[in-house]
């Protein structure tokens, strides 16, 4: 019993426990073989006691086998034995403590199994103060938060707001720094955070445009080594000095973040190219007018035309000549020539705004100095040019004056001018100044493909269309690659209805233009009128794959898949119509029909609803409206509607009809005030009728009388638009109402008044 005494020596958490029964003794428990067998058995293996226990009032227990009422033990003081147990010797005990239960029972003992016996449980222990690594990662948060704030500021215009919150993360990110150096953890300064602040003060200095400060803050960043990509903001720095008009140094930063930036930023890099571009424009003036009078001071050697105009006096030179007109050389020279203007018209384009006042000042300044040069011929070309800017612009009148100019100019420019006013002419519908443009254009060049073009389409607005064909097929002649003289033949053979020549002009076209999609629409229209509806939805698909959201073509669709009979296909495009375009009336018409053709009544009111906002004074939609409320059985509302609808077209006959009827069926006594109306509005109407075949009035007042459509009239002729109500089966409900067979129904005397 040695060890017994050394586990009580110890104090035990679990004791208590073994106090199962205080009469008890535990030496009887010690000496009880059946107990000592069963406490060295395996939990799973405790074999069924029957010792019964002497001084309890119970007698006879079985000892539990689950694992939540265990009996206690007297001998369990350390982890599971191995070995077998032979006679009830003890087994070799391990140096290692139970961690279950104590070793033996102490007498005298009370249950406690919460402790309570052992005094209240000990205070809990204060919350310690933050630790500095807390402390850094709560600023952390602050610095984060207050850069967010500085952005939204920014986002709803608050700029003051916006740079306030920016300095402030500033304080508190360099306060950061410091308490990490302080808590010795310097090296784990945020890098990140740290760019972050300093970019968005930077940004939000040039937003208020404090930019010397913003120069400053990027200057810190982009300086800074240990900031990756940093050189992209050398662009930031290009802007301020580019809207501070300093040039020179706008230029020198797009170069350098050009220098630091890869070539897989190829959009990056092209904009940045762009902006060098633009600072070269806005430039200074003075250089930008003396590098153009070095441009165009360019000498090409090729000014000698005269040696290709043949003598006629010896054969042998004319001979020679003629093979080298057309030879490489030549046309090197002719392709050199025409790249030399190509650069000066470009170079008078870009300075021409931005050398004077004004573009017009900066264009008359260019013209001057290439009547000086050697390219003369260029200065109308730039005075065209300019003209083509005022049109840019939508300053027609500027246009119409700089071109009229050039009436008495030579042949060349004198077409071109006129070429230029017959379209604007045209353009603002006045036709017969259009047409005289045009023949002056076609008088001083005959094969200008622009001006028969014109002078086609003065003609084709005569509806002459055999001869506006004419000059669109000479323009052809002079320049086959022309797309709008093919494009006008093709509508001009439409109007003649010659279809098929019309249907090859388009498909010339098509192969031009492939993604054009008035060409593929005009092909698609084509083969419809040759009654191959298959082929015209083939284009018109291709025509959506280009404009997916043109509700013209979207209808289109839709009523060539009705037209075929495929009523499914046809709502699908129809619905797609009215959601990009829902005021076209015919696909609202075509859709509220489709929804009552399908008995959906109650979804085509809606559609009726917007027809009625259309058009208010077209009393059909409203009736189809209370007809849709009528077929879905809601009676009260299509009475409703039926009497809005008498407010407003107090004379129309079917609307008296239908509220007579209404009234009747639902029990109504204002069936015989609207039965008096109608009987008095049909009187009107039949001596209007007897009017009309005795010719006292003209029959044209007498059809505009008796019309019925808007307010104050009858529609003597108006018949249900949703057609005769589709059959159903027949229930136990009240009968419903025929509504639509009533309109060819008498009335009996007793719905009329005494």
């Amino acid at each position: 019993m040695e060890n017994v005494h050394l586990a009580l020596e110890e104090d035990d958490l679990y004791s208590g426990y073994n106090d199962y029964n205080p009469t008890f003794d535990s030496e009887e428990l010690e000496n009880d073989v059946g107990f000592q067998q069963a406490v060295r058995t395996n939990h799973g293996r405790r074999p069924p006691m029957t010792a019964k226990f002497p001084g309890t009032a119970m007698g006879a227990r079985p000892l539990a086998s689950s694992f939540g009422s265990r009996m206690p033990m007297s001998s369990s003081m350390g982890r599971p034995m191995t070995g077998a147990v032979q006679d009830g010797a003890a087994r070799p005990m391990t140096a290692v403590r139970a961690a279950g239960y104590t070793s033996s029972l102490t007498r005298g003992s009370t249950f406690d199994p919460l402790g309570q016996s052992r005094g209240p449980a000990p205070p809990l222990e204060a919350k310690s103060e933050e630790t500095a690594e807390e402390k850094i990662k709560i600023l952390e948060m602050k610095v984060n938060d207050l850069i967010e704030e500085s952005c939204m500021a920014h986002s709803i215009g608050a700029l003051q707001l916006a740079l306030e919150k920016a300095k402030e993360a500033g304080r508190k990110e360099r306060a950061l720094v410091r308490q990490r150096e302080q808590s010795g953890s310097g090296e784990h300064i945020n890098l990140d955070l740290t760019y972050s602040v300093l970019l968005n003060l930077a940004n939000q200095y040039a937003n208020n445009e404090m930019y010397p400060e913003a120069l400053n803050s990027y200057q810190v960043i982009v300086k800074n080594k240990m900031f990756s990509n940093a050189g992209r903001l050398k662009v930031n720095m290009a802007n301020i000095y580019f809207k501070q008009k300093n040039y020179p140094k706008a230029i020198k930063f797009y170069r350098m973040a050009l220098d630091q930036i890869s070539n897989t930023h190829k959009e990056l890099r092209i904009k940045i190219m762009q902006n060098i571009g633009v600072v070269f424009v806005r430039g200074d003036r003075e250089r930008m007018k003396k590098a153009f009078l070095k441009l165009i001071s360019v000498r090409l050697g090729i000014d000698d035309e005269d040696k290709y105009i043949p003598s006629n006096d010896d054969t042998s030179s004319d001979m020679v000549i003629e093979a080298i007109k057309n030879d490489k050389l030549h046309q090197m020279e002719r392709d050199l020539k025409a790249l030399a203007e190509k650069y000066i018209m470009t170079a008078a384009k870009l300075i021409a705004p931005a050398i004077e006042t004004s573009f017009a000042a900066g264009f008359d300044w260019c013209v001057d100095m290439v009547k000086s040069s050697q390219y003369v011929e260029l200065a109308n070309d730039l005075e065209i040019n300019k003209a083509i800017t005022y049109l840019r612009q939508k300053d027609f009148k500027q246009a119409v004056e700089t071109l009229k100019t050039f009436e008495k100019k030579d042949s060349r420019v004198k077409s071109a001018a006129a070429t230029n006013l017959s379209f604007l002419y045209f353009l603002e519908k006045d036709f017969d100044q259009a047409d005289r443009y045009a023949d002056l254009a076609m008088n001083a060049d005959r094969y200008n493909p622009a001006a028969l073009i014109n002078k086609g389409n003065t003609v084709f607005i005569k509806q002459d269309y055999e001869k506006a064909a004419e000059f669109y097929k000479e323009a052809l002649r002079n320049d086959s690659s022309c797309t709008e003289a093919l494009y006008n033949l093709g509508l001009t053979y439409k109007k003649l209805n010659r279809l098929e020549e019309a249907l090859d002009c388009f498909l010339k076209l098509h192969a031009i233009l492939r993604n054009c999609a008035q060409v593929m629409y005009q092909l698609a229209h084509l083969h419809e009128l040759l009654e191959d509806p298959q082929q015209a939805i083939e284009w018109l698909m291709q025509v959506i794959s280009v404009t997916p959201t043109d509700p013209q073509v979207l209808a289109k669709l839709g009523e060539l898949h009705d037209a075929e009979g495929d009523k499914s296909q046809a709502f699908q495009y129809y619905y797609e119509s009215f959601r990009y375009f829902p005021s076209n009336i015919d696909v609202i018409e075509w859709l509220g029909a489709y929804y009552i053709e399908t008995q959906f009544c109650e979804k085509a009111i809606q559609y009726f609803e917007r027809a009625t906002l259309i058009q208010p004074t077209q009393v059909k939609w409203q009736l189809m409206v209370a007809s849709c409320y009528r077929r879905s059985g809601n009676y009260q509302k299509a009475l409703e509607t039926y009497k809005d609808i008498h407010r407003k077209f107090p004379v129309n006959i079917e609307c008296l009809r239908f509220l007579v009827r209404l009234c009747t069926d639902m029990g109504l006594k204002e069936v015989q005030e609207y039965a008096t109306k109608l009987k008095k509005v049909e009187k009107m109407k039949e001596i209007r009728e007897q009017r009309v075949k005795s010719g006292r009035e003209g029959s044209a007042r007498g059809r505009k009388e008796g019309r019925e459509g808007s307010a104050g009239s009858a529609d003597a002729s108006y018949v249900d638009p949703l057609g005769p109500q589709t059959d159903r089966p027949k229930t136990g409900a009240k009968k419903r109402i025929e509504d639509d067979d009533f309109a060819d129904e008498e009335l009996g005397d007793d719905l009329l008044p005494e």
